[in-house]
């Protein structure tokens, strides 16, 4: 399917629209009643026809103008151009680059802070009975809330990439293209990011440019291929949560909210409560943001084991968690690694795609008093959950974080517990 959101062909009627999986409604208009939201930074409505469309930038009971953006077979993509019956949470989006056609980075800009927190709350609960294969009472118990981060919704990201575009200039991304929108700033982005020339400089020969705020100053870095070369700034970036700091290249990743990583790090404790002596596992360890903490509390007499398959960031494991001789740092992949012993508490983070289910297997076998599963995604982390069930386990406890205001994304942090518990 090809065809650039926006284009406008004219109003038409249901039986002008295209039936068949073409792109003959790319760009077609038609009126449409929005209901409820779906994951994914959209809402779903029904096309004259009675295909369900995906509509961007609309809201849950409005009637909107939509144009069509992308024909798949069985559904549409659209966005609402002209909004007939606002939504009691429309707001103008504080960015002049939100909408459609424009910059595909916020999903929710039109929306109000407590408006984006419901909407993700309800897309979390529908993912959990969905793909989860949880009742609904089991999810109303659960009492599923979007807690705000410090900071308000604006001037979060500490970590931005800029895609270069033919022309030299910086910018960002239209949605789900790789055409690149020129911009002056991005209001979502850490002062000190909004602060820096990136947008008013030329970078021919650069692929991108990649931006990290951290207490010891702005880094800017090039990214051509596969080789990353420093611009300005410091060669390493100052984080700290609690009693530790970390030192790292720019290139390892870290949480992108300046809130979020000891919001996380106190909601994975409070759900394990570690004990003295116990022996953890950080899977999908990182830097290890959690490493540290769980050492602390299991204690010299304890062990945390943290298995890490990025070159960079094991490096900055060991690096960082060098004066904490209770933590072992492996470099490998979770289906891999074979730490020593059975673990009592186990902390998984893994990445957007989930941790699948060879790794929740392995973990069931593994037979640890709890889980606490970190997670960026509702579906994926839905889907690990029904392979959780189909073992017996339970989700004990969720918690759930606005750590990408404006955006559709959500963290969840769940506590699984086995059947014995």
């Amino acid at each position: 399917m090809t065809g650039r959101a926006g284009q406008s062909r004219g109003r038409v009627r249901a039986d002008q629209v295209a039936p068949g999986p073409s792109d003959e409604s790319v760009g077609m208009r038609f009126d449409i009643e929005v209901g409820q939201v779906a994951h994914g930074g959209h809402c779903v409505g029904r096309a004259p026809d009675g295909r369900v469309v995906f509509v961007r930038h609309a809201l849950p009971g409005e009637r909107v103008v939509a144009t069509v953006t992308e024909e798949h077979t069985g559904y549409l993509r659209a966005d609402a151009v002209v909004i007939l019956r606002p939504s009691p949470d429309r707001v103008t989006p504080p960015c002049r680059y939100a909408g459609p056609d424009r910059c595909g980075g916020c999903d929710f800009q039109h929306v109000t802070p407590a408006g984006q927190r419901a909407l993700k709350e309800a897309v979390v609960r529908e993912q959990l009975i969905r793909l989860g294969r949880l009742s609904e009472a089991e999810v109303v118990a659960l009492d599923v809330r979007v807690m705000p981060l410090p900071g308000g919704p604006l001037g979060w990201r500490t970590r931005l990439r800029y895609t270069v575009a033919a022309d030299g200039r910086a910018g960002l991304l239209k949605h789900r293209s790789h055409e690149v929108v020129p911009v002056d700033t991005c209001l979502i982005a850490a002062p000190g990011i909004q602060a820096t020339d990136v947008t008013a400089r030329s970078w021919p020969g650069e692929d991108a440019i990649e931006v990290v705020a951290s207490p010891s100053g702005i880094a800017v870095s090039t990214v051509a291929g596969a080789t990353t070369r420093s611009v300005s700034g410091p060669d390493k970036v100052i984080e700290t949560v609690g009693d530790h700091r970390w030192r790292l290249d720019p290139e390892v990743f870290w949480q992108v909210h300046s809130a979020a990583p000891a919001a996380f790090v106190s909601a994975v404790l409070a759900m394990l409560a570690p004990r003295t002596g116990e022996r953890a596992w950080d899977l999908y360890g990182g830097a290890g943001l959690f490493s540290a903490p769980l050492a602390d509390a299991v204690g010299p007499r304890g062990s945390v084991t943290l298995v890490e398959s990025d070159d960079r960031a094991v490096l900055a494991a060991a690096a960082n968690l060098g004066d904490l001789p209770q933590v072992t740092v492996v470099s490998s992949t979770v289906e891999r690694a074979r730490p020593r012993g059975r673990p009592d508490i186990v902390v998984l983070d893994p990445p957007r795609s989930g941790a699948g289910a060879r790794v929740v297997r392995k973990l069931v076998e593994a037979g640890p008093r709890a889980i606490a599963y970190v997670a960026c995604d509702p579906a994926a982390l839905a889907r690990d959950v029904a392979t959780f069930r189909a073992a017996e386990w339970r989700l004990a406890q969720l918690r759930a974080f606005d750590a990408f205001p404006m955006t559709h994304h959500v963290e969840c942090i769940a506590l699984l517990t086995p059947p014995d518990s």
